[in-house]
């Protein structure tokens, strides 16, 4: 009997038992179960491995080109020295406060260049800097400039975040940045400069102007310690008063907009301004708004009533009238198919300070026309008003004038309707008329009464000067100024209300209103001006939206809480001799009008 023979068992010698077709079947199992995909691999398979292999390669070695490198300058970048913010130099308020300043921030950039994987380094840079432009930015990575910016101005956060990426190509600079610490306060004055470091308006493009931005374009790298502050004419904390009383009167009288002033008529000197709605210059989006223009220098308006002191200036100087002349205001005035009326008529013949006093339109209509439409024209000429007003900031207006000016012409501007003047520039005129009589160019920059008078020039004579002083503060005590008469302060004011031209004709329910006033009348050194656009009539002004009920309201706060921090202090008693050249002359100081309600409030 045979014996079956297991193929698996051992023959005991140690070998592989079996026949040697059994052991090379065997050895094909061991290879089938043992070999690679490799083996396997078509032609093609083959090819693609390689080009890995190539491809992994290439970056291994730009990587380790890239580590022997040297640290490149961030500003030895193509662009990079074009694009960095120049310093600026820091403006100061009259005291010293800072109204505008550089700090260093941190940006972060990139040499695209230099950059591995554009995708990679986009989406780690948008996840810190989610205000940065995805598609933007990876177009950015993709150009084949040597530098470009990722954001300028990141946080000190942001910039840890970005660093600890370890992203190739990605770099940080620190460069300038202007800031206005004081936000929205006196912003149409300071401007901007963009993140550049430019100034685009205001008083930071009047800089360049002068010489910085050639600096920089010529290659001088500027620090703000080489380059000497400017000092403004602005005092911060009447200009903080200023706007903060502007504010509450329009948002009081309900007025689409406003502006207010103060100027020092001895200078020149602009100490305080503020037009609203305004907007923050470190956020300046909004400066492009056609609504928050400077509404002082940009806007021309008819100033209304504040022009009779220049007509009643004008008569006198010219010997036309004095202060003891009368004007007969019984009828109104006719010429041609215009008929001009007194808001508030008396029908009775007036002298000159009752003409200022009731604001009559009739008696400024006919004191102009004793001195001639080409008399007129000179002396509004010589006053600064058919000219362009230029001062430091860039931004303003001409005035709209007639283009064919004649009789009607003088007797309309006369009261103070047919012209468009910018309101600093009607407050240089009026200020003229109370310094004594010198035009003094209104200035955004601090300076000294004698280097005012260098260059002011005589416009009127003092008696004249005196005699309009005089008339406001009259309007102060009896007329429409009456409500900014602040006790202990001299006041004097006069009030404009003048109808809005809506599509080209004179509307009857909106109106423009502006004050003046000066303070003090017997030796003033600030002029006031308060305007509102639009103010409403409220149930405590009985229905009148006239300038003495909102105008002239809010320039009496303004004078209360801005005189004492511009070093006037109130005087218990009035000055024994307020008007010194009319005493001399025997001009009876004490007659006025004898009612308490001369010239209304309007």
């Amino acid at each position: 009997m045979k014996a079956e023979i297991d193929p698996q068992m051992d023959d005991g010698s140690g070998g592989a038992g079996g026949s040697p077709h059994m052991r090379h079947s065997a050895r094909g199992l061991l290879h089938r179960i043992f070999s690679t995909k490799l083996d396997k691999c078509t032609r093609r398979t083959k090819l693609i491995i390689g080009l890995f292999i190539l491809i992994y390669g290439a970056i291994a070695g730009k990587l380790i080109y890239f580590g022997l490198l040297p640290a490149q300058p961030a500003n030895s970048y193509s662009g990079a020295s074009d694009t960095v913010a120049a310093a600026r130099p820091d403006i100061l308020d009259r005291n010293g406060q800072i109204l505008a300043t550089d700090i260093k921030v941190t940006s972060v950039y990139a040499d695209p260049r230099r950059i591995i994987d554009r995708d990679e380094a986009v989406d780690l840079l948008t996840s810190i800097l989610p205000d940065v432009n995805a598609k933007e930015l990876w177009q950015k990575l993709g150009s084949r400039k040597g530098f470009v910016w990722v954001k300028r101005a990141i946080t000190p956060t942001q910039k840890q975040a970005i660093y600890h990426l370890g992203l190739p190509g990605i770099g940080f600079m620190q460069e300038n940045k202007r800031v206005y610490p004081d936000g929205n306060v006196a912003a149409h004055v300071l401007g901007y400069a963009n993140i550049d470091g430019r100034g685009i308006s205001g008083l930071e493009k009047y800089i360049d102007s002068q010489g910085l931005s050639d600096l920089n374009t010529a290659g001088f790298k500027l620090t703000r310690d080489d380059l000497k502050p400017i000092v403004t004419s602005l005092d911060l904390r009447a200009t903080y008063a200023v706007r903060d009383e502007l504010e509450k009167g329009i948002e009081h009288f309900k007025a689409k907009a406003g502006a207010a002033a103060i100027l020092d008529v001895n200078t020149g000197e602009v100490v305080a301004m503020a037009s609203l709605p305004d907007f923050n210059p470190n956020q300046p989006v909004l400066a492009l708004d056609p609504n928050r223009i400077n509404r002082m220098t940009v806007g021309v308006y008819e100033m209304g009533s504040t022009f009779k002191a220049l007509t009643i200036a004008m008569a006198l100087d010219a010997g036309k009238v004095t202060l003891n002349s009368k004007v007969d205001a019984r009828q109104p005035l006719h010429y041609g198919h215009f008929t001009i009326h007194d808001f508030d008529a008396t029908h009775r013949i007036l002298t000159v300070p009752e003409v200022f006093v009731h604001s009559s339109n009739i008696g400024a209509a006919k004191l102009a026309l004793m001195v001639g439409v080409d008399g007129h024209k000179a002396f509004l000429r010589k006053m600064g008003q058919l000219t362009r007003l230029r001062t430091e900031l860039p931004e303003s207006a001409a005035p709209i004038i007639p283009k064919n000016w004649g009789v009607l012409n003088t007797m309309t501007i006369a009261f103070g309707q047919g012209i468009n003047v910018a309101p600093l520039q009607a407050m240089m005129g009026v200020g003229a008329l109370v310094n004594g009589g010198y035009m003094i160019k209104p200035t955004f920059l601090k300076r000294s009464e004698a280097d005012a008078m260098k260059n002011a020039k005589r416009v009127i004579s003092p008696l004249t000067s005196e005699e309009i002083r005089y008339i406001m503060r009259l309007n102060a005590e009896i007329g429409s100024a009456r409500k900014a008469n602040i006790k202990g302060y001299f006041v004097g004011g006069k009030t404009g209300t003048a109808d809005k031209i809506i599509h080209g004709r004179y509307s009857n329910d909106r109106v423009f209103t502006t004050f003046m006033a000066i303070v003090p009348s017997d030796k003033p050194k600030y002029l006031y001006l308060t305007l509102l656009d639009e103010p409403q009539a409220l149930p405590e002004t009985y229905g009148f939206h006239t300038a003495a009920w909102n105008a002239g309201v809010i320039t009496g706060k303004i004078i209360t809480r801005t005189a004492p921090l511009l070093g006037i202090a109130p005087r218990q008693e009035p000055p024994p001799m307020p008007f010194p050249l009319l005493a001399k002359i025997g001009y009876a100081q004490a007659e006025v009008p004898q009612t308490s309600t001369a010239g209304g409030l309007h």
